[in-house]
């Protein structure tokens, strides 16, 4: 099947035969889906902390913080296409000459276009497109309210303008104060210096495609004095990209190698999974993990940050704990009442309802990655929640759980989704340090099964890709998993631009 060229363009990728074979091997297989035992829900899984509590642990952090390495990584790999996904259909389907603008909306009943341009001047881009138009458009002010929309939006996309369709999300202006406009990146910069700095030093790591690097250096160039002036404080930004050898094969229909016009195999992205080499690079203490765009405006930072250190409280508590549970499991017998301990601790504060006699088999479950993840209660917004799931030895464990791992031919599996009480913002702490200091391995705790097959399109015709386990899915199947509420006012994502008129995101709101 491989001929070979083939096998010369595999190495050049940094991939190897076994790890295509093993590719075409889960191709044919399948990979099954997750099996959902119940949503967890507070109490089950999903911990309320006490006022008087997350006080106790924000000063826990506070005082810890000093003496920890501390990192913040932002995954911000994407450009910004899926954020003005209805502008591009309004451009391929609106056409001037066959219906006014306002018809238009009502026959093909195309809301956010009308409110993105009933809205426009609210925008903190606005008044660079309209710079554009004027550059690029003279007849702009002599033509019909539907011609006017074309060309805002033309000059927003298009390479000709702004540019915006091909432009990474973090470099997109999210926020219009008085004297300036700010891109998510720079208030990912702002927010930090409130939660993941020790000192006067902020420490944070981009994943960005390898094309944008250039870009957000110049922005850095850009910002940093502004920033560093607002906030006291000294920003040292690391960057990645997703590695060429995390990529995965394209096949066809029928599971055999798909290939290009000119013969070759075709290697696609293997999803934020792949993320996880990117991560496994940063040794820290603590370590924040956040997407670029959910970000709020500069008067709600303080109280953003509050919930931050919030979470890396209850981590730096439970790390105690772990880490002195380890020490007595090494050096002691397990007498009754440290069993008793130990079973109370596994169940009530890791989520750990299996918890075995055995020592050594305590100290596998104890020696791992911990995460804290804040979680929010749903109002139906796309995406992964907590679940407590099956796997195929009858272990049960907790999991942030995505659509895409359901098996929607099953209805008991569709009303337990249905059911869920919270929502995944992806607002993680971390902990990727044993007790010795040591870094983990972070690969050695991923399930590799609990990747993804996706139906694709290259050059219009259908292929199946194959996507790395979700980074906070089954990259981190094996780390002991905390689940902790958080208000929703912390998850203020930018899906599309017209999010973008959210209260979180408008200083004059």
């Amino acid at each position: 099947m491989l001929t070979n060229t083939d096998l010369t363009q595999i190495k050049k990728h940094g991939l190897s035969v076994d790890d295509i074979i093993k590719q075409l091997e889960t191709f044919r297989r399948g990979i099954p889906p997750v099996d959902i035992v119940t949503a967890a829900s507070v109490g089950n899984g999903i911990e309320v902390i006490p006022e008087e509590v997350q006080h106790r642990l924000v000063s826990l952090y506070d005082e810890k913080k000093q003496a920890l390495d501390i990192v913040k990584f932002v995954p911000a790999s994407g450009a910004a296409t899926r954020m003005f996904k209805f502008l591009h259909e309004f451009l391929q389907s609106f056409n001037p000459e066959e219906d006014s603008f306002k018809k238009y909306i009502k026959k093909y009943r195309k809301q956010e276009v009308e409110t993105f341009f009933n809205n426009f001047k609210l925008f903190p881009f606005v008044n660079s497109v309209r710079k554009t138009i004027r550059e690029q458009y003279p007849d702009y002010k002599t033509s019909n309210k539907g011609e006017r929309n074309i060309c805002i939006a033309k000059a927003m996309l298009e390479k000709e303008g702004l540019g915006y369709d091909d432009y990474p999300k973090g470099l997109i202006p999210f926020h219009k104060y008085k004297k300036y406009a700010t891109t998510a990146f720079e208030e990912q910069l702002y927010e930090s210096a409130f939660y993941a700095s020790a000192s006067s030093d902020v420490y944070l790591h981009f994943t960005f495609a390898e094309k944008h690097v250039p870009f957000f250096k110049e922005e850095f160039e850009a910002i940093k004095k502004r920033v560093t002036f607002k906030t006291k404080k000294e920003f040292h930004i690391s960057y990645s990209f997703q590695k060429k050898e995390t990529d995965t094969l394209a096949v066809k229909k029928d599971d055999t190698p798909f290939r290009d016009v000119n013969g070759e195999l075709v290697f696609r992205p293997s999803g934020h999974g792949a993320l996880l080499d990117n991560l496994n690079d940063v040794d820290a203490d603590v370590i924040f993990i956040k997407n670029i765009d959910n970000v709020v405006i500069e008067p709600y930072v303080e109280e953003l940050a509050f919930y931050k250190r919030l979470l890396a409280g209850k981590l730096l508590f439970l790390q105690a704990k772990v880490f002195d549970y380890i020490r007595k499991l090494q050096e002691e017998t397990i007498t009754e009442d440290l069993y008793k301990e130990l079973k109370s601790f596994f169940w009530n504060e890791l989520n750990c309802k299996d918890v075995p006699a055995d020592k050594h088999q305590m100290l596998y479950l104890l020696d791992r990655p911990i995460r804290v993840c804040g979680v929010v209660k749903n109002t139906g917004a796309p995406g992964g929640g907590p679940f407590w799931v099956k796997n195929e030895y009858g272990h049960v464990s907790i999991q942030i759980v995505e659509m895409s791992q359901i098996d929607k031919k099953k209805a008991e599996q569709i009303k337990l989704l249905n059911e869920a009480t919270h929502f995944n913002p992806v607002d993680i702490v971390c902990s990727t340090r044993n007790y010795k200091g040591k870094k983990y391995d972070l690969e050695k705790f991923a399930n590799q099964d609990l990747g993804f097959i996706a139906s694709k399109s290259y050059d219009g015709k259908t292929i199946k890709a194959l996507e790395r386990p979700g980074l906070w899915n089954g990259a981190m199947y094996n780390w002991n998993t905390v689940f902790v509420e958080v208000p929703q006012e912390t998850f203020n994502p930018v899906k599309t631009v017209n999010d973008l008129l959210n209260k979180a995101h408008r200083p004059d709101a």
